[in-house]
């Protein structure tokens, strides 16, 4: 999710391995204009063990959620929420495609909160904007 507009991104990771996580993770990340991926916050959990992998790959500098406190992840939590309503927890994830995550993500880029409008303000000032998003 993109911090300032909310748009979700999901990516469809093709393993359970930190290794798949972090080639998943890349390659997403590869696809958004750098100036509009600097840095991202995760929990603790054991996929990003090779977070070092993602910075390098993508230069995203990637920070971590003290353990146990959910309210510096608070954007994230409110998504988790909203996805449950397509993924509830402990559905298999590996039966969906990522046309299918696309199109659950579409769903909530749509909502009346409109992140999509929002995300496309940011990109177009980051393409055409002042140096302070390099």
């Amino acid at each position: 999710m993109e911090r300032t507009t909310r748009l979700v991104i999901l990516v469809k990771v093709d393993g359970t391995t930190a290794t798949a996580a972090a080639v998943g993770f890349s390659d997403k990340l590869n696809e958004v204009p750098r100036a509009l991926r600097l840095s991202m916050t995760y929990d603790q959990g054991r996929e990003m063990v090779k977070h070092a992998d993602i910075t390098q790959k993508t230069g995203t500098a990637i920070y971590f959620a003290d353990p146990h406190s959910p309210w510096q992840l608070g954007s994230n939590e409110n998504t988790n929420g909203l996805l449950r309503q397509y993924l509830p927890k402990g559905t298999d994830l590996s039966v969906y495609s990522q046309e299918e995550l696309d199109e659950i993500a579409d769903s909530l880029d749509t909502r009346p909160r409109m992140p999509l409008e929002v995300y496309a303000e940011v990109l177009k000032k980051s393409v055409a904007g002042p140096s302070t998003f390099q």
